[in-house]
């Protein structure tokens, strides 16, 4: 079955909805540019309240590898993902500091893209029209992809079962599609959970 992931959660009513709902995982925005961004403080304090069920995880931009390694170690974070220009060798010295999973995210515009994802050195690939925009890109392009992703980018209740059916990701991942003004809502989680699960 595939897995949901909900990302950009940052107040503690957030948790408080993944912990009625429980999707697989959640993600903590540790990117200063983002509208989401958390600090390393809230998260640990969010991650506290969060079921044991979900796995958070940690959403980085070309940050410094030791500090992503302070976060895994402290355990607010069970999961890595790297949504910038992180290469093989910033993979490897990820490696060594902690056995902790990762996901390289790739912004998928062309088969160029597909072809740079599937030979990542991640554990896990994640494929995004971009960085929280809440658009569609065109999922023909992954048709014959063969390693389990995530796939993330205009993720909504109302076209997520007819993705799965039709692509059978490892999991999907929304974000933007999930939030009222700005701000995570509950009942469009449930929805996006119930239809996904349906």
């Amino acid at each position: 079955m595939t897995k949901i992931k909900i990302c950009g959660l940052s107040r503690e009513c957030d948790i408080d909805y993944a912990n009625r709902i429980l999707p697989e995982f959640i993600g903590f925005v540790f990117y200063k540019g983002s509208k989401r961004y958390v600090t390393p403080e809230n998260a640990a304090e969010l991650k506290s309240r969060l079921d044991y069920r979900i796995a958070a995880v940690g959403v980085f931009v070309d940050e410094d590898p030791e500090t992503i390694a302070g976060l895994v170690k402290s355990e607010t974070i069970d999961m890595i993902q790297l949504h910038g220009s992180e290469d093989s060798k910033y993979i490897a010295r990820l490696r060594e500091l902690t056995e902790c999973p990762i996901i390289q995210a790739f912004r998928v515009e062309s088969a160029e893209d597909i072809s740079r994802a599937a030979v990542s050195e991640a554990d896990f690939i994640l494929l995004d029209s971009g960085a929280g925009s809440g658009k569609l890109f065109d999922h023909a392009l992954i048709k014959d992809l063969s390693r389990p992703y995530f796939l993330a980018g205009g993720i909504t209740p109302d076209n997520v079962k007819d993705v799965i059916k039709k692509f059978a990701p490892y999991a999907v991942d929304a974000s933007s599609s999930m939030e009222t003004d700005g701000f995570k809502d509950f009942d469009k989680m449930n929805a996006l959970v119930n239809a996904a699960r349906d």
